[in-house]
Parts: C-alpha cells; structure tokens; sequence
C-alpha cells in the first residue's frame, strides 16, 4: 500500500480530484476514479481530472467520471486544469494549451478568473452524436411517455438542451437517467433543464452522465449557450446561472464560445491506495 497525494477543487460547485500523472506511473485511473470520487468512502468528488505530459500541448488532462468512465471534455474542470498547475509551479504561463479529448483547449487566466476557447459548437447529429441526420433544434423527442422539445450541441461531448416550464421542479433523479440512456444518443448524454430570465440571462440545473446531478456545468452551459442562439431564446452573450455559480458564456462571431468563471482549490491530501 502507498500513499497518493491529491488535490481537492471545485468550479462553480462542480468538484474534482487532481492528481499529478506527468511522472509517467501507470496507474488504473478508471478505477482510481470509482474509489476516489465516492463521497461515503472515497474523497468525494463528480470527476478525476489528472495531469499528463503530452507532445503537442503544454499538458494533457484526461477525465474520468466518477463511476470510472473516461470522458472528452469538462469546462468547470478545465478552469480548475489551468489554476491548478500554475499554482503548483508547474507552469509560469497565463495562456496554456491543454490537450485533450476533445481536441486542444486554451484557457487564460485573467486575474481572479479564467477564460477558457471552448472551440467552435458541433452542430451536425450525426457528429454530436446523436442518431439522427442535421441540425437537432426543437426536435419532439419522447422520453418516460412524454414529448419533449430538444436541441443538441457538442461541446466536444453531447448536450442536449431543453426548456421546461419549472426546472426547479423536477426529479432529475429519475428523469436525468431517462435521458442519459435514450437510444438516441449512442454515447449517452448531458441533459441540460434550462429557464430563459432574458436575453442575456438564463438559469439550468444539469444531469451529467456518469455523474447525476451536478452543481455546474462548465461545456453545459456552453451548450445551453448555444442552443438558446439557435432557438431564439437569448443572444450571443449570457450569464448562465447554475447551483454553484455564475458562468459568463459567449458565441462570438468567429464561431467560437468562450466561457469565463472562477476556480478555487479546496484542500490537499495524502489517501493510502
């Protein structure tokens, strides 16, 4: 038995476990992942983030949910990335570039907060994915015997985006499964509830796959971004309300969104393994 050191951090309220991977130990990170994000008898966390070497960025961050399944990419979690291995000394620069997969993500730290091109949205279903052909804006999709009206995004992972009268309400406990698991989309899916307060303003709760319900979303609420522009129900420029925080959200001309919010370290620690 050996001890691993960790770092606790949260974006938003959406926490993760870090761990320093750039020695190049191998390690089985997806059962690491199941041990050390269990909150009854782990660390407690919705995702590992860990850091690696890479050949054609600065670091490569992979991501492994907390039921030990490895996804592209986390926005709450790429802040936190950039913070942590500058505060670590891993790095002197504000600009980094993060290899991951989902492709290079450059996040910049800007005093207090960091700003993070989140890259341009996947709208073709087929790429999001979902199965089905073209864009999927207010498309009827039945889920547990109701209709509902979706648009999906990729943010490098698939979100599918919905208005409901009260998202509040809602049992996402037992709707957010419903649908994470449609056969719609091939590889599950983020299913983010959103209530549009106006143009520039919007308020969602978001059910993660392989993680439940979570305080934030940072490639959530990128993608509620852009489906709001796509169904006409905010413009290009929006703060996005989630359980933990605030996120400032933009689909610039471009073609590029770019998310901006906090991210805090929380405590370190040594867990035998």
């Amino acid at each position: 038995m050996s001890e691993l050191h960790f770092t606790k951090m949260h974006g938003c309220g959406n926490d993760f476990v870090f761990i320093d991977c750039l020695n190049g130990e191998k390690r089985d990170l997806e059962k690491l992942a199941k041990r050390l994000c269990d909150r009854r008898f782990g660390i407690g966390a919705d995702q590992l983030l860990t850091v690696h070497p890479s050949k054609i960025a600065d670091f490569k961050m992979e991501i492994y949910n907390a039921d030990g399944g490895q996804v592209e990419m986390c926005g709450n979690g790429i802040r936190c990335f950039a913070k942590y291995v500058r505060d670590h000394g891993l790095t002197q620069k504000n600009e980094l570039q993060v290899e991951t997969l989902a492709g290079i993500i450059r996040p910049r730290l800007v005093g207090d907060l960091v700003e993070v091109d989140m890259g341009e949205p996947i709208l073709e279903g087929r790429k999001i994915p979902v199965n089905a052909d073209g864009k999927i804006v207010n498309r009827p999709l039945d889920v547990d015997g109701r209709t509902y009206s979706v648009t999906c995004v990729s943010m490098g992972n698939p979100h599918c985006a919905l208005y409901p009268d009260d998202p509040d309400s809602l049992d996402l406990e037992k709707l957010g499964p419903r649908f994470e698991h449609h056969p719609f989309f091939p590889k599950r899916v983020n299913t983010e509830f959103i209530k549009v307060l106006g143009p520039a303003e919007i308020r969602m709760r978001v059910w993660e796959r392989g993680a439940g319900e979570t305080w934030a979303c940072g490639t959530g609420a990128c993608a509620a971004a852009v489906a709001g522009v796509l169904t006409g129900n905010n413009g290009r420029k929006v703060t996005v309300h989630l359980r933990g925080g605030d996120l400032l959200i933009e689909w610039r001309e471009n073609n590029r969104v770019y998310m901006t919010g906090g991210a805090e370290e929380v405590f370190q620690g040594t867990v035998r393994i």
